[in-house]
């Protein structure tokens, strides 16, 4: 005989150690203590605000939903390593990572988790909307060309803020620019 004990799913999202939440039309319906600490909130603080209250500005919080949307739409999830705002208003570099709980609108509902990446890849420059939105695709992977048709930009726009991150890390080439961005240290 195999006697299961009942597992309390409640009780594992509230205490699990990373930050988690769930949501409904972009909107935090229910966020775990791990969250609201992360973020420098009171538990339960941000039930109920607009995922926005956690985005460095508005801009990017609407540019985010866009862009997550044809690919919550193929793939049903999504993931990404962005910089967030504090309560304090302290950027830092969070992993992002999301479910759509209904397919045929991914904003409708979904379940989300948030690392802080803090500790491993502290934000040292300060920087536009535009050129966080580009240096977190630049850590992804992506090349100018790719970067551009994602966001709706020219090529050459890209490289435009590609050269401005550059000379805002000190880096010379676009694998140091990475680096830089992913808190590596300096090889000397």
């Amino acid at each position: 005989m195999n006697e299961r004990a009942d597992i309390d799913y409640e009780s594992i999202f509230r205490h699990a150690p990373i930050g988690m939440c769930i949501s409904q039309h972009r909107v935090m319906h229910d966020c775990n203590h791990a969250l609201a600490v992360m973020f420098g909130y009171e538990h339960g603080a941000l039930n109920g605000l607009s995922f926005a209250q956690l985005y460095p500005s508005y801009v990017e919080f609407e540019r985010t939903g866009a862009r997550i949307v044809p690919i919550m739409n193929a793939k049903g999830c999504y993931s990404d390593e962005r910089i967030m705002k504090r309560a304090d208003g302290q950027l830092f570099w969070c992993h992002v990572s999301g479910r759509a709980l209904h397919s045929e609108d991914p904003h409708a509902a979904g379940i989300w988790t948030f690392e802080d990446l803090s500790e491993k890849r502290p934000v040292t420059a300060e920087l536009t909307p535009r050129e966080r939105e580009i240096a977190a695709l630049l850590v992804d992977g992506k090349t100018s060309k790719l970067i551009a048709k994602q966001i709706g930009l020219s090529p050459r726009t890209v490289e435009m803020h590609r050269a401005k991150l550059m000379r805002k890390f000190t880096a010379t080439t676009s694998s140091e620019l990475v680096n830089r961005l992913l808190g590596v240290a300096r090889q000397i």
